[in-house]
């Protein structure tokens, strides 16, 4: 199997919310990918830790924006009408709001200087780890060196989609989606390009526990973990901790994380009396999300649709819980059925319910014994689903088998 040299374009990389496309980088090149990582934005404090030992990686960022600026000058003098295209095309084609607007039009830009950049590397293949702005800045680049590029989709980058998601995957060699619920809402978009878009799991990042602990005793100890956003839903678990306190189960949570909502989720706590039972331990390193998963008696991942269609894919957290044979109480959200089969790998609750979730975690902690089968069947569901070698191997297969940029058709397409 012949394989390109392939750049690898993230936003961010290292990013510690994001350890599965560290380790998707890893397995590529553990499986014989030339792979190079190029970031657009600049490092994350405390992040280097993270990076995989013999991956390259080169970033832009606020102190490339005159090596950005003279990049785009070149290309403008070199092929005016080529440059002034893709820059147009970004700039009218708004979509998905303003922050994902904002970042296409900062990528199509840092596109131009991928581009010079790649052309020195001997880049055959170009591969976004979202799809919004970067892949937005692959596309702008492989279209500038007629080369064939492919894109990740995974959760708000296309839920909404932004301006240009059509247009890139009418484009691309091929789109990646790493959750079912993905695949036909890419199909549909653009319903010529369907044959384009497959699904690829994301591979486990922790190892399997070989044994359970999950005491259930008293207080029942609840684990949620994320980023704390509106999708993640914790605002619900918060509430629905407060109704199963009311109902007298003797229940505490730990939720872990950090974000935006931070302070919104701590004052939630208060306003419902029941701060003392949530600790709040901040962001976790993944290295120590096993010593997490086993304290805990059950994990309960919230998820919600945002009224944009914003929402979760499929949160790898959930995947971990079941790979230490935790129980797992969630929401029937975008992918997380894939894996949480309500009664066969553990139960599911309407989205934005609180009391709904609340009886299901009632329902779970009520049968020790039935609750670890469904984790038991739960482990052996994500064994199978998030085989490193296999679902590096998929990814890999799709980048070898790319199209050449002249059999997806050159240059911009129409808004």
């Amino acid at each position: 199997m012949s394989l390109p040299r392939t750049a690898y374009v993230a936003l961010w990389f290292p990013k510690p919310s994001e350890t599965f496309v560290v380790s998707e980088v890893e397995a590529l090149r553990d499986a014989g990918l030339p792979v190079l990582v190029h970031c657009l934005y600049g490092p994350l404090a405390g992040a280097d830790a993270m990076l995989p030992a013999g991956v390259p990686v080169e970033r832009l960022g606020l102190a490339a924006l005159p090596r950005i600026l003279r990049d785009f000058l070149a290309s403008l003098a070199q092929r005016p009408r080529r440059t002034l295209s893709l820059a147009g095309l970004a700039l009218f084609s708004p979509g998905g709001g303003l922050e994902k607007y904002g970042e296409n039009l900062l990528a199509v830009f840092c596109g131009f200087s991928l581009a010079r950049r790649f052309r020195t590397l001997g880049v055959e293949h170009v591969h976004a780890a979202w799809a919004s702005g970067s892949a937005t800045a692959a596309w702008c680049a492989a279209n500038l060196l007629g080369i064939p590029f492919s894109f990740s989709a995974r959760a708000g980058d296309v839920h909404p989609p932004d301006g240009l998601l059509a247009c890139k995957l009418r484009q691309a060699a091929f789109a990646r989606v790493d959750s079912a619920y993905n695949l036909p809402h890419l199909r549909a978009l653009v319903p010529e390009a369907e044959h384009k878009v497959h699904l690829a799991y994301n591979a486990r990042t922790l190892a399997p526990a070989a044994e359970a602990a999950v005491p259930m005793g008293r207080p029942l100890q609840l684990l949620a973990a994320g980023r704390f956003v509106q999708t993640k839903g914790f605002q619900h678990l918060i509430e629905a901790l407060a109704l199963l306190r009311a109902e007298g189960v003797d229940a505490r949570l730990t939720l872990a994380g950090d974000g935006p909502w931070r302070g919104r989720l701590k004052a939630a706590a208060r306003r419902l009396g029941i701060e003392d039972c949530v600790r709040f331990p901040g962001f976790v390193p993944h290295g120590e999300m096993p010593g997490l998963l086993r304290a805990a008696d059950m994990l309960v991942m919230p998820s919600i649709r945002n009224p944009d269609g914003d929402s979760d894919g499929l949160p790898m957290v959930i995947v971990e819980a079941l790979l230490h044979r935790l129980p797992v109480v969630a929401t029937d959200v975008a992918s997380i059925p894939d894996v949480v089969r309500h009664g066969e790998t553990g139960l599911l609750a309407p989205e934005g319910d609180p009391a709904a979730l609340a009886r299901a975690v009632a329902c779970m902690a009520a049968d020790r014994g039935a609750a670890l089968e469904m984790a038991a069947r739960g482990r052996e569901l994500a064994l199978h689903l998030f085989e490193p070698a296999a679902c590096a191997a998929a990814l890999l297969g799709l980048i070898a088998g790319g199209q050449t940029q002249d059999e997806q058709g050159s240059g911009p397409c129409a808004a």
